[in-house]
């Protein structure tokens, strides 16, 4: 996998979709290498937060900003009102590879989604509307915030580090 640097001086949607693909690459370096077993091991207390489960949140929440809210397509995502948790949840049969390639083909996805206008507003949440803008910086947030997660979660399974 190759990760790019952003530019240090370009628009607001070339900077923006640089530091996200940067930052997707970055959830790809820090699962690189990692044995099955390592994959899937809890290291924290709430056993919930797993380097492949980290995978696979971040391609729900692609598929939810991009997908559901942007393009307006119904939600896919295995979580449900009675199980919040289950797209952090590796189930049976499900291996890191599979994820990466699931969130790989996502974020492909989601690059084809975003309006090349990023003042786009779309309906959200009732009577609420949110910009294409605004849904690529969460994005950016939220992709950034998960591989700190993944910083942690590597050190603690073979004490792997490094940016």
């Amino acid at each position: 996998m190759t990760r790019t640097a952003p530019p240090l001086v370009a628009g607001e949607r070339a900077t923006s979709t640089a530091l996200l693909d940067y930052l997707r690459a970055t959830i790809e370096l820090k699962v690189d290498g990692l044995a099955e077993d390592d994959a899937t091991r809890a290291v924290l207390p709430s056993k919930l937060t797993t380097a492949a489960g980290v995978v696979k949140h971040v391609r729900w929440v692609e598929h939810h900003w991009f997908e559901v809210v942007l393009a307006g397509r119904e939600s896919r995502a295995p979580y449900t009102m009675e199980d919040p948790d289950a797209d952090w949840r590796v189930e049976e049969g499900e291996t890191l590879d599979q994820l990466l390639d699931e969130y790989r083909r996502q974020c492909e996805l989601s690059r084809e989604i975003l309006p090349a206008d990023l003042d786009q507003v779309v309906p959200f949440r009732g009577d609420r509307t949110v910009s294409a803008r605004w849904v690529l910086a969460h994005v950016v947030e939220e992709t950034a915030r998960h591989a700190g997660q993944l910083d942690i979660v590597r050190e603690l399974l073979d004490g792997t580090v490094g940016d």
